[in-house]
């Protein structure tokens, strides 16, 4: 099948979950070798995690569970360009940078909730798809993707894939005035961007709409106070006092034996998924870091699936309202 057409089909499942009916998908032309490397290091975390019946976990506990299988993977930047024309949901096992990490950890752990003898690499696919592109969507084109995390929070938080914690936080504040220009300033480093010149004004038209977010954060000096709040398992975007976006950085929240909350991420400067230090003394070790966004993974059972409903959440979610429940 590595040369063939991968096809995402809908996926009738035994849970009884409201709107939990997958519409079809488009077919995607693009060899497995492109979209999905290591196999092998798959085939043995989600074996593991069925002899373990890992999907039993608390959502949080699962994820670093799954988190740590991919603890020492080497840091590879750029993870998500992987074709110059077609965009397609792909993970590499092989080598991850900060966005793949934690995509790849959810996946996982919403993959594996639903019971099964056996998991394919198409299913992890398909949670990837699921969460990475808005309203979890791929048809093949760049502009599905969402680029910035703080859009991720909000469309994730829209279908219910996660429970945006930040505005409720101790201590957190109203970001204004922060420019999303990374994609389309720093357009050659992006391989779609580079080969197809008329993206760019389109990709600057979607970052205009995502600098309109009414975005929160924490700012670094007020997280040692506030770490309490957060659980293991939590995905913690780190903010930057940058212009070019909202968040520099992208990590978990991982808290020990000893209580001490841990940041785990794919770092560039380790060169390997690591579990770093205290999340408050990592903020510290950079001058760059302006605080946190946290977003809480949930259970697939609360997923939206109903497009008018998420929509409709949406809406209220960018006029800086509470969505209302579904």
């Amino acid at each position: 099948m590595t040369r063939r057409q991968l096809v995402f089909r809908a996926a009738a499942t035994a849970l009884a979950a409201p709107f939990w009916g997958r519409p079809a998908q488009a077919v995607i032309t693009l060899p497995k070798d492109l979209c999905f490397g290591g196999e092998d290091a798959f085939h043995r975390i989600v074996g593991k995690a069925v002899a373990g019946r890992w999907g039993q976990l608390p959502m949080g506990t699962r994820m670093l569970t799954l988190a740590r299988e991919l603890e020492g993977v080497p840091y590879v930047g750029y993870t998500l360009e992987i074709h110059d024309r077609i965009e397609c949901p792909s993970v590499d096992f092989q080598g991850l940078d900060c966005w793949t990490f934690f995509e790849c950890v959810l996946g996982l752990a919403r993959m594996i909730e639903p019971p099964k003898p056996a998991y394919a690499w198409t299913d992890l696919l398909e949670e990837i798809e699921w969460t990475r592109y808005r309203g979890g969507r791929c048809t093949g084109g760049y502009l599905e993707r969402i680029h910035y995390l703080d859009e991720w929070f909000f469309d994730n938080f829209a279908r219910q894939n996660v429970l945006d914690l930040t505005r409720k936080l101790p201590g957190a504040e109203r970001l204004r005035g922060r420019r999303s220009t990374e994609m389309t300033t720093l357009w050659k480093s992006y391989r779609y961007l580079r080969e197809n010149p008329g993206l760019r004004g389109p990709m600057r038209a979607s970052e205009v709409e995502v600098e309109k977010l009414p975005v929160w954060y924490v700012p670094k000096a007020k997280v040692p106070a506030m770490e309490s709040q957060l659980q293991t398992g939590d995905i913690i975007g780190i903010v930057t006092r940058d212009q070019g976006g909202v968040c520099s950085h992208v990590g978990l929240a991982a808290r020990g034996a000893d209580g001490t909350l841990r940041f785990m991420h794919a770092s560039k400067n380790h060169q390997a998924v690591v579990m770093d230090s205290r999340l408050s003394v990592y903020l510290d070790r950079f001058k760059s870091h302006a605080g946190i966004m946290a977003a809480r993974p949930l259970s697939v059972r609360y997923t939206l699936r109903d497009r008018a409903q998420y929509l409709a959440r949406l809406q209220r979610l960018k006029a800086g309202q509470a969505p209302n429940a579904a």
